[in-house]
């Protein structure tokens, strides 16, 4: 049997699938996610595997069925059923003010809304991530996914310097807390980070979120070993 590659520093499903390296297959782990809830957290030291699963995710949602042949997924998922996907992630760079997160912050909300065919006139954070939100689900007639990868960094990175911490904090807090509030328009959500801040200080009143960090059933869900 030919070895095939290792996908070492890979993120991305299709390159991975399409390239012929080697993948675990976590697609029954994600199919068990999306039957038994709707918004999840799960905390991974970097390099665990986090954003690969992100996109996994985001791949199936969007209905990748080319993608999924010959994993646990492909004969258990209904492919004509595509959901909106927004994914947002704080991975690249380092952010060292508010007005940086607040730009990062629009510029991705930019990006989705152009990749989705939307528009706002609203010019708040909060305003486009609510129009982006209730238009998607308006436009397919599917509840939106909405993938945060690395929810955390922009506080990690200023640790060492609590009020732009602070800062750090109330700005994602802002952006988080339209999830909640747009979950009659949201079939799955899904955030993954370093660590883990309280649900009170960031999350603002997200209770609902599962956290399955430490979770016996999801602990195969990043990563793999050597057998």
């Amino acid at each position: 049997m030919p070895r095939l590659k290792l996908p070492i520093g890979i993120q991305n499903f299709r390159e991975i699938r399409e390239d012929g390296c080697y993948y675990v297959d976590k697609t029954a782990l994600a199919l068990k996610l999306i039957a038994e809830g709707k918004y999840y957290f799960l905390s991974r030291p970097r390099r665990f595997g986090k954003s690969l699963l992100i996109d996994t995710l985001a791949e199936l949602f969007a209905g990748n069925e080319p993608l999924f042949r010959g994993l646990y997924a492909h004969d258990r998922w209904d492919w004509s059923r595509r959901a909106p996907v927004i994914r947002l992630s704080f991975a690249e760079g380092v952010l060292h003010s508010a007005e940086a997160l607040d730009q990062r912050i629009h510029g991705m909300l930019r990006e989705q809304m152009q990749r989705l065919g939307i528009t706002t006139e609203d010019d708040s954070i909060v305003g486009r991530f609510i129009a982006l939100i209730r238009q998607a689900h308006a436009l397919t007639g599917e509840r939106v996914v909405v993938l945060v990868d690395e929810y955390d960094k922009p506080i990690l990175d200023n640790l060492t310097r609590p009020e732009t911490a602070r800062e750090m904090r109330d700005g994602l807090r802002n952006l988080y807390s339209v999830i909640k509030g747009q979950d009659a328009h949201i079939r799955f959500a899904f955030l993954t980070g370093v660590s883990k801040f309280s649900k009170v200080s960031i999350f603002s009143g997200l209770n609902n979120l599962r956290d399955i960090t430490v979770s016996a059933d999801y602990s195969a869900l990043c990563g793999y070993t050597e057998r």
